[in-house]
């Protein structure tokens, strides 16, 4: 996954309109382009400033169409499927963000400003999506999760249920810097990290192959564009905390351990071949995703973590 500095550059400066036009591909090696270095928090929150967009000037005219008239049903049922995670995780991390933050220096609270007015960027680019491209019902927000709450699998409620609690950690303590770090691997390491990375992935590059999808192209990419400095705040977190203090290390690697014991505990399985997917494609991705995440930043971890990360199974909720 490389791509030339030109093409960086152009993921960087594309407006909206412009960014239909980028490959995933190159929004992916623009994330991992400065992770060895990450980027303070000030400077990601002066590029959040240039890189804001419009969620309402997105365009779904063509996408309800080719959602109604050219998809087939196996290929709606798979995207509906892996896209409801992200759908409801976008939501959950809006409200709960606002904790975390609050035992941060001064520069991340700023930043962190930034990454709530995007997570709430997101959850109405979902909801819009869901109404006026898959139909689904409802008058308001709330509505709408509802509504597309059944085709959650659990690989949603898993991690994201892990976060709820953690969050409630930080609610009794902010400052507390063995539970930020618990809940910055759970969030920032692998929802974000891996899952969401992954979902943005597959359905952008199936997007992009069948030529489906034109406004949910649009956003979602500008999306894995705002990820990109979500996922490099996080990582500076991460790895700023652990410098700070080595003990706190081992955190992650207990946080890592109770995520991938989860992976794989499912009832139900995404049949992702009809977006282009197989299971093994999929596996391979997620271990890419987390295993470029440890390494460019350093984050060494021990021999049974290795062998549970080779263990992971294709199962995918973003956020």
């Amino acid at each position: 996954m490389t791509s030339t500095r030109s093409e960086q550059d152009a993921v960087a400066n594309s407006s909206l309109a412009e960014i239909r036009d980028v490959d995933i591909d190159d929004v992916l090696a623009y994330l991992h382009a400065d992770l060895k270095r990450l980027p303070d928090y000030l400077d990601l929150y002066r590029r959040y400033l240039r890189q804001r967009w419009d969620v309402y000037e997105l365009d779904f005219t063509t996408d309800a169409v080719d959602w109604q008239q050219r998809m087939t049903q196996e290929e709606r049922d798979a995207f509906i499927a892996i896209s409801s995670g992200f759908h409801h995780g976008e939501r959950q991390v809006e409200i709960e963000l606002p904790v975390f933050m609050l035992g941060g220096s001064e520069e991340l609270k700023i930043y962190m400003s930034s990454q709530i007015e995007d997570e709430a960027r997101h959850t109405i680019f979902f909801d819009r999506f869901y109404r006026e491209v898959v139909g689904m019902p409802g008058t308001t927000v709330e509505e709408v999760l509802d509504a597309s709450y059944p085709y959650i699998g659990e690989t949603f409620v898993g991690p994201f249920g892990l976060l709820a609690c953690q969050a409630d950690e930080l609610r009794r303590d902010p400052e507390d810097p063995a539970a930020r770090v618990r809940y910055g691997t759970t969030y920032f390491l692998w929802i974000e990290g891996v899952l969401a990375l992954s979902v943005m992935k597959i359905t952008l590059s199936y997007c992009r192959n069948r030529g489906f999808l034109p406004g949910y192209y649009t956003g979602f990419t500008a999306t894995c564009r705002d990820e990109a400095r979500h996922v490099q705040g996080g990582m500076r977190f991460l790895r700023d905390s652990v410098r700070s203090d080595p003990a706190l290390l081992l955190e992650i690697h207990e946080t890592l351990r109770t995520i991938l014991s989860m992976n794989g505990a499912v009832s139900r399985r995404l049949a992702l071949e009809s977006l282009g997917w197989t299971p093994e494609e999929v596996r391979r991705l997620m271990i890419r995703q987390l295993s470029m995440k440890l390494s460019d930043v350093g984050i060494d971890i021990p021999p049974d973590i290795q062998e549970q990360i080779q263990k992971i199974e294709p199962e995918l909720a973003g956020g």
